[in-house]
């Protein structure tokens, strides 16, 4: 793969281009039931070789200018996924072009931080709790940040849980792109709720209009989602997605933080800051996260966790010190050639796609 710059403006010129080292054999990829679905792509629970993963089809369009859009979409979301690796980033397997865009990642069965804690309500996360899942995701953050990734689709629907609930991690690259592109990048990103104010505030944008902003809009969106994790409510409350980006962008509203614990208010106030050069960024998010752990007593653990699984809670090096080399292919042998025919990747994707 291309070193540097060159290979993403190469992503960003042709719109559709995938490194042949992370192409798998679509004969080797079995699909499951459906278990996610967005405006842009499908996800399935299914088997390639002998692992389980999860499988994301990325729907091409109807028309030209959709097809090239999605693609360049697809394209960027695999450079993303295969120039980075951490552990509290899903795990990237492989990719196909044909018959249809798929990405194939590992599967994560705890489901999404948004179902969770709307399972959980009206009750609360453990202080301690959500102070890990923050540093997970503060972790992940600074991880993309220090290869000049920006997510812009920070969210609690694109954060998943491992099926023991111990430990989040940050899915769905198709919005992020690399800082220094971020001169002429659309303003057409995220979800509005979450999304920094700075994307949209200056004007009612025009599609396709250019904007310009920087990392920090990631420190606004983890701002929303660290507030969530202390609330377990609906940030903006009784207002539709486009009333909350109104308030946020052009009252500087925020939610209130006047219940949460003045180290706590102090981290979500400074990251929701409406400069974005005042918000802090992710390796100090992580170490004023740390210093108010720090000063928490013993943990209590919620019902399903016993104090055996406490080290999960425990503060972790930060997130740049625990990167790791790209994954490497498993080496598997694949199933035989009939039972690739009897449970085809193509047939099950006439059926359910």
């Amino acid at each position: 793969m291309e070193s540097g710059n060159g290979f993403y403006n190469s992503l960003e010129g042709t719109g559709f281009h995938v490194d042949a080292k992370w192409l798998i054999d679509p004969k080797c990829l079995f699909v499951g039931p459906k278990i996610g679905e967005g405006g842009h792509a499908k996800v399935y629970e299914g088997k390639y070789k002998n692992q389980n993963v999860a499988i994301k089809i990325v729907r091409r369009g109807d028309n030209p200018e959709e097809i090239a859009k999605n693609e360049g979409r697809f394209s960027r979301e695999i450079a993303m996924l295969s120039r980075v690796q951490h552990k509290n980033l899903v795990k990237f397997i492989g990719a196909c072009k044909e018959p249809f865009m798929v990405i194939v990642t590992e599967l994560l069965l705890g489901g999404t931080l948004r179902k969770y804690l709307m399972n959980l309500r009206p009750r609360c996360l453990d202080t301690r709790v959500a102070i890990g899942y923050a540093l997970d995701i503060a972790r992940a953050m600074e991880c993309l940040h220090s290869h000049g990734i920006i997510h812009r689709d920070l969210k609690p629907e694109n954060l998943i849980l491992t099926e023991d609930h111990r430990t989040v991690k940050l899915i769905d690259f198709g919005l992020a792109r690399e800082e220094s592109l971020t001169e002429m990048m659309t303003a057409e990103t995220g979800t509005y709720r979450w999304m920094a104010p700075e994307l949209y505030s200056t004007v009612t944008l025009r599609h396709g209009e250019k904007k310009h902003y920087n990392l920090k809009v990631d420190a606004y969106s983890f701002s929303i989602v660290l507030w969530e994790l202390f609330h377990n409510k609906q940030p903006f409350q009784g207002m539709s997605n486009l009333q909350a980006a109104y308030a946020a962008a052009f009252k500087n509203e925020r939610p209130s933080a006047e219940e949460l614990p003045e180290d706590l208010a102090l981290i979500v106030t400074s990251c929701w800051n409406e400069d974005p050069n005042a918000r802090p960024d992710f390796g100090q998010i992580i170490k004023m996260l740390l210093h108010y752990l720090s000063t928490l007593s013993q943990p209590v653990f919620p019902p399903h966790m016993s104090a055996s699984k406490n080290a999960v809670f425990l503060p972790d090096s930060p997130g740049t010190r625990t990167l790791m080399s790209a994954p490497e292919d498993s080496g598997e042998t694949p199933k035989s050639e009939s039972e690739n025919k009897s449970k085809g990747f193509f047939e099950c994707f006439r059926t359910c796609y």
